[in-house]
């Protein structure tokens, strides 16, 4: 029997190997980068899927030159770039060189941070950044949580301690109140928790899209006289379109009125937790029972890397369950499976780790006040333009926008469609990524800002090319009569 080539197999004696294959993908890696010139290139999902689905799995590549020329056909090729100065689409960020060093340790020792004997020093680095980030949220000694894959299950693990107070409660009369602008990990989780789609409750927003404390009030006395139950608040530290911080002080007030779980969802502002000038727009988030933040935004690390954090250790409870193969009951190590909703788990708390001792937490705060700076300034510069219509002026680092053309005269309807259209050719075209979604059912751009080596001429760069593609398209369509940019006259 031939001995099966073992030299793929990550071990000392097989460190040449490793080396090789690392370096020459490195080096793959940076030619690319530095031929990169947009943020993607524009390729269509039929094309991406048909190149997918002609490669024959069961019969692998010859060598490494091979394996990455096709990984570069099928993916890199076309990828997305999120440190591209135009690619200002989704809360998608650049990441730190620190965190992606943390990568090659993270992936290659590949420690399960479920329990000690699967990563031992890491239990404790983990540990001591949810205590860092707890403290600086500023809870108190008893504060716990853990790292999570996303903000989703952070939401979701958040709800599911709230729930975890009312387990002789009925579902059907257990109602969570969150905002109109709220994530829609609320309404998902209160599905996977057997609650409905009826047991979220929409309270409306402020001139801001922020949480109305006085809706928020009659809601939570609706309920009450109704005889229903409110299970828990989600207040929002930084919505997604708008980046609204609700107002934490007065939520916090109405959640211990009516003792409810104040659940406070900083994914994208949590960031402030380390700006050196607006730490204070979280005022009230120490009053939360449960806070999410994600890493993975506003602290530039790479994905995955958020963390759910609880004022009181004790209320992780519904999160535990003990296995005699993995963390009895009557074991004295320290296993962080006890509070996770996820069994093996990435060590992704070093590369914040790393971030921190090589950066520190004001240069990521100054990271973080860059683009609301930057965000202010590109409205400041364009909100008198007559072919823009800008929906709020920013709060975090988010523009909520759409393209008017000349002469005017078309409708919601008609300015969403010509919008929708702008967006889809920018992207087709490779030249930049803006977002969408919708304000009061009407159709808007959005650039999400998160770039801090962005200046405000990169960001006005990317809306005078809407304009352009809005003129264009317009012009083509039979939409606008004179452009607004150049005055030069087109057919209507």
């Amino acid at each position: 029997m031939s001995q099966l080539p073992l030299h793929h197999v990550f071990h000392p004696d097989h460190a040449d190997h490793y080396a090789a294959a690392i370096g020459t993908g490195l080096d793959h890696l940076l030619a690319h980068l530095k031929g990169v010139s947009g943020p993607a290139t524009g390729l269509q999902p039929d094309e991406a899927s048909a190149r997918v689905a002609a490669v024959d799995l069961d019969r692998p590549l010859a060598g490494v030159d091979a394996v990455l020329a096709e990984m570069s056909d099928l993916w890199l090729n076309d990828a997305v770039w999120f440190h591209e100065k135009r690619y200002a689409a989704h809360l998608n960020c650049p990441v730190v060189v620190p965190a992606l060093l943390a990568e090659l340790f993270v992936a290659s020792v590949n420690s399960s941070l479920d329990t000690f004997d699967q990563s031992v020093g890491g239990t404790f680095i983990e540990r001591r950044l949810v205590d860092w980030t707890a403290e600086r949220i500023g809870f108190g000694a008893d504060a716990d949580g853990v790292f999570t894959s996303g903000g989703s299950q952070s939401n979701l693990q958040g709800l599911l301690l709230a729930r975890g107070r009312h387990e002789r409660v009925p579902a059907e009369r257990l109602r969570i109140l969150a905002s109109a602008e709220s994530h829609f990990s609320v309404q998902k989780s209160a599905r996977l928790l057997g609650l409905g789609d009826e047991s979220v409750v929409s309270v409306p927003t402020d001139e801001r899209h922020r949480m109305d404390p006085a809706a928020l009030e009659r809601s939570l006395a609706a309920c009450t006289a109704l005889g229903l139950r409110p299970m828990a608040i989600v207040a929002t530290a930084g919505t997604t379109d708008f980046g609204a911080v609700d107002p934490l002080p007065a939520i916090a007030d109405l959640a211990r009125a009516y003792d409810a779980w104040l659940h406070v969802d900083a994914a994208y502002g949590g960031g402030l937790l380390v700006s050196p000038t607006r730490r204070s727009r979280l005022e009230g988030i120490d009053r939360a029972d449960s806070v999410t933040i994600d890493f993975h935004k506003t602290f530039f690390q790479p994905v995955s890397s958020s963390a759910i954090i609880v004022r009181d250790r004790a209320t992780l409870r519904p999160a535990t369950w003990h296995a005699d193969y993995l963390n009895p009951r009557e074991a004295t190590t320290p296993n962080q499976v006890d509070k996770s909703l996820q069994t093996t788990r990435r060590f992704d708390a070093l590369k914040l780790w790393l971030t921190l001792r090589t950066m520190g937490p004001d240069l990521v705060g100054q990271y973080v006040d860059a683009v609301i700076d930057l965000a202010g300034e590109v409205h400041e510069r364009l909100a008198g333009a007559a072919d823009l219509e800008f929906a709020a002026a920013p709060e975090l680092s988010t523009l909520v926008f759409r393209y008017l053309p000349a002469g005017g005269g078309l409708d919601d309807a008609a300015l969403g469609a010509l919008n929708t259209t702008i967006r889809a050719e920018l992207y087709a075209s490779g030249t930049a990524m803006v977002a969408a979604t919708r304000v009061d059912g009407v159709h808007y751009l959005k650039l999400t800002l998160l770039n801090p080596m962005a200046s405000a001429d990169d960001i006005v760069g990317i809306l005078d090319t809407v304009r352009a593609f809005g003129e264009r398209i317009a012009s083509r369509d039979g939409r606008c009569t004179t452009s607004p940019t150049t005055g030069v006259g087109v057919a209507r």
